[in-house]
């Protein structure tokens, strides 16, 4: 079974591998129950889904009305920036989900400045959340991002609110770039002196799509499929103490990542990373100056 941390200060337990439910885009109700019953057989008991994951809460919800609410920590994401927007489309999460309450609500992808500052001021998202918080509707509130400047703008989100968590890309490959470091590490500090939960993704992606393929993939970037590299990007994120590390939005992938993370057991050396970054051809999906997908 996976290890278990105290996710932040909420006071819950979560399994160090959390369930990224953008792989539940666009899958059968079938195939969602069937998957979410896996997880709780492997010891998953962290669900990270989103309002814009396609058809990813509709999918959830069945599960949740049928007795599986109080299985999962149950987290969703608003994209919406304005008051008037959050207020609905958290709303509407509930609806779709079937349940009375999330767990967590993250203002997603919050990294542009005009966003930032449009979400965190009077009528604005966070407005909206903390509302919600105080009816009831959510329990605790939580901030998302990607790209090179994310744990920058993470850091700047909680001096502006206590956010419960955060959540950004972290892989051996993004670990090159010694500005994000520098900026992760500032970032980390403060979330162990805060108790805020630190989330990570992207930690099995192996490159942007070369043009004309993914289409019809599941995820926006390619990502690494062979068990070996599976295992060795996933080590590589286990290894730092007191991080979640997220499932990528590929069902396919799925029990490749959990049979990955129930083996770890210490961190790869250098020289094999740097092996599996050659013989995979793996490449930064975040460069500095370079744009970021909105997902």
């Amino acid at each position: 079974m996976l290890p278990a941390l105290p996710f932040g200060n909420t006071g819950h337990e979560s399994s160090r591998v959390l369930f990224g439910a953008a792989a539940l885009w666009r899958c059968s109700q079938d195939e969602a129950d069937r998957t979410l019953d896996f997880l709780l057989e492997r010891g998953v008991n962290h669900i990270d889904a989103a309002s814009s994951y396609g058809e990813a809460e509709d999918r959830i919800g069945p599960a949740m009305a049928r007795g599986l609410r109080s299985e999962f920590f149950l987290a969703t994401k608003t994209k919406e920036r304005s008051y008037e927007g959050a207020r609905d489309e958290i709303r509407r999460s509930l609806e779709r989900m079937q349940v009375d309450c999330v767990d967590l609500l993250q203002l997603h992808n919050l990294v542009k400045e005009n966003e930032w500052e449009q979400a965190l001021s009077p009528g604005g998202a966070l407005e909206a959340a903390i509302e919600a918080r105080d009816e009831g509707l959510v329990r605790f509130i939580g901030v998302t991002g990607h790209g090179t400047r994310v744990a920058a703008m993470h850091a700047r989100s909680l001096e502006r609110f206590a956010f419960d968590s955060v959540l950004l890309p972290y892989s051996w490959i993004q670990w090159q770039d010694a500005r994000y470091v520098d900026e992760f590490e500032t970032l980390a500090a403060t979330c162990a002196d805060r108790g805020v939960a630190m989330q990570t993704i992207k930690s099995v992606a192996r490159r942007r799509w070369p043009e004309g393929q993914g289409e019809d993939s599941s995820t926006w970037y390619e990502p690494l499929t062979d068990p070996d590299a599976v295992r060795t990007a996933i080590h590589w994120a286990l290894a730092r103490p007191g991080i979640f590390v997220n499932t990528p939005s590929d069902l396919d992938l799925l029990r490749l990542v959990l049979d990955a993370a129930e083996s770890f057991d210490a961190a790869p050396p250098e020289p094999e990373l740097r092996d599996l970054a050659e013989r995979e051809g793996i490449e930064a999906l975040f460069v500095r100056g370079f744009g970021t997908p909105a997902a």
